[in-house]
This record gives structure tokens, C-alpha cells and sequence, in this order.
């Protein structure tokens, strides 16, 4: 099989006609050897019904239903999985990617044999200057965290060739970041520019953003429980010069100690320092026993196929 088209189902139903319309044009304009797979991510609307529907017209269609909603890329894990292609071309189907990118990214790719992987960068950042200034730094901090340096501001939109595909499959971790993987796994990859519209509304809200900030610092970095170490260290180091001072004042000027006051609020600051650095480790034993129970990334229901 040529080309391999994966998307994922959540909250998609209004997408679906012309999404497949323009994805299928764009795949059949270089093949007619193509799969198109919709892996549903436990979409609460009628998206699994639309696919059914697009099904019964096109053959090529296959839909992978997952048992539940495990996260977004869980399901671009159990799509990727799943992919027959010697290419495959990954998308999201809401629309803020063209799907014309697929021409785009087949060009490139094909003008070098040694390119692996054609990905999209966003040309600017969508949002207004709060998520933009955040967004920023967010990725800077990764990059300071990690030992390679993350991708900013890339789009889920990339066609990849089959043996990176499966490399990145090979990654087993269960607190995954695909965009990272994406990285770790290597190849030749190349970014391009590329538009990512704005549908006006998010899945993520500012809630989840901050909670997967944080699962995607402690999956692909343990540098937090160095700095960790740093912190006591030099909590030690300012305590005992602190304690020295406070000795040398009342022995030889006489000084009296500091009050109540000082002592209480000294005693808040190093508990409040103290609680939040066995919170980060809380994390990382947390993403030890999730890992040491070995649960499935996903759990397929039911693959609907053609034969």
C-alpha cells in the first residue's frame, strides 16, 4: 500500500464530510493505493456514524474504535499502529490543517530520498499574547529540561515514511508525548511552514494545558529531581548561614533573636518549599507505578474494515 491517512475522533462529526472530501482528493492525486483511518478517541457526538456512512462509499476507509477516550495521542498511537502504508500521512480533522498539505509534504519528500519526515510548523502561533508569550516559554523551559531540543510550535500535521513509523511505535512508555517521541526517535526530518487555522474553540481547556505541561515535563526529562537537589542544597547552605548570623548577633552584639513573627513565616516558606518538592517527586513515583502495572496504551473495540 502506498499512502496511510490518520485522524482521530473527538468532537468531530461537523468536520467529517469535508474533511474526507478534501483529504481524498489530496491522497488520489498521487495514489490510488491509500488507506484513510479514523481512530475514535470515544467522541461522544455521531463521528463514528459518519464514518460508517463515508464507509459504505469508499472501501479504502477503515475506522478503529477505541473501548473508550484514552487521550489524543493514545489515538494517533493506535492509528500509527495500525497503518499498512508505505507512507503514512498524519492529520488532524477539525479543519485547522489543510489537508492539502499532503501535496505539499509528498514534493518534499520525494526530492530527497534521505528526508524521513516532512512535518508542518505553525507560521505564527495562534491565540492572543498571553497564550503566545506562554506557549513561548513553555517550550523554551522544555527544551532546557530535555536533553534535545523540543518542537515548537509544530503542527500534528507530517507524512513519515514506514520505517520511522515503526520505530516510533516501538516506544513503550505509558505517560507518552508523541511530539517528543516524534524527536527521540531520529531520521532525517524536515519542517515546513505552513497555516493552522483557528475553529474558535478548544477541547483543552486552561486547566488541562497546565496538567499536560506538567505530564509532558516529567515524561520526557528527570532533570526537575536534580533541581530538586539544587534547591535543598542551597536551602541548607542560606539555613545555616541564616542560623550563623542570627548566633554571632545574639553572643557578641547582644542582639535580640527575631520574634514570633519571622519564625512563623520562615517556618510556612520552607514547609510550603518542602511540599512542593515531594509533590514532583509524588509525580515521578506516580509515573513509576503506572509504568510498572504495564496497562495497554489503548484498548481497541472494534475495527471496522472493508475486506
Amino acid at each position: 500500500m502506498k499512502i496511510s491517512v490518520v485522524t482521530t475522533l473527538y468532537y468531530s462529526e461537523k468536520y467529517l464530510q469535508e474533511f474526507y472530501s478534501r483529504v481524498h482528493k489530496a491522497v488520489v492525486n498521487i495514489t490510488n493505493d491509500y488507506e484513510i483511518i479514523f481512530v475514535n478517541d470515544g467522541s461522544p457526538d455521531n463521528a463514528v456514524e459518519v464514518v460508517l456512512q463515508l464507509q459504505k462509499a469508499d472501501p479504502n476507509i477503515v475506522l478503529v474504535d477505541l473501548s473508550r477516550n484514552f487521550g489524543h495521542h493514545q489515538a494517533i498511537f493506535a492509528g500509527l499502529q495500525n497503518t499498512q502504508g508505505d507512507f503514512v500521512f498524519l492529520i488532524d480533522c477539525d479543519l485547522e490543517e489543510d489537508p492539502e498539505l499532503l501535496a505539499l509534504f509528498w514534493e518534499k519528500i520525494q526530492e530527497d530520498p534521505i528526508i524521513d519526515v516532512v512535518y508542518g510548523i505553525q507560521e505564527k502561533r495562534k491565540g492572543g499574547i498571553f497564550e503566545r508569550t506562554s506557549g513561548a516559554l513553555f517550550y523554551k523551559l522544555l527544551t532546557i529540561l530535555s536533553d534535545f531540543e523540543y518542537p515548537a510550535n509544530t503542527l500534528t500535521a507530517r507524512l513519515m515514511k514506514k520505517q520511522y513509523v515503526s520505530s516510533v511505535t516501538a516506544f513503550t512508555e505509558k505517560t507518552l508525548d508523541v511530539w517528543a517521541i516524534f524527536i527521540l526517535a531520529g531520521f532525517n526530518q524536515v519542517g515546513l511552514k505552513a497555516t493552522k487555522k483557528s475553529k474558535g474553540s478548544s477541547t483543552y481547556s486552561f486547566a488541562k494545558k497546565v496538567k499536560r505541561s506538567i505530564e509532558i515535563i516529567t515524561s520526557i526529562s528527570h532533570r526537575p529531581l536534580y533541581v530538586i537537589f539544587f534547591i535543598g542544597l542551597i536551602w541548607s547552605v542560606i539555613s545555616v548561614i541564616s542560623l550563623c548570623v542570627i548566633l554571632v548577633k545574639k553572643w557578641m552584639y547582644g542582639v535580640d533573636i527575631e520574634g514570633w513573627a519571622s519564625i512563623m513565616a520562615s517556618l510556612w516558606l520552607i514547609g510550603g518549599v518542602i511540599i512542593f518538592l515531594l509533590g514532583v517527586i509524588g509525580i515521578y513515583l506516580s509515573k513509576i507505578f503506572l509504568e510498572i502495572k504495564d496497562r495497554p496504551l489503548t484498548i481497541i473495540k472494534t475495527i471496522y474494515k472493508k475486506t
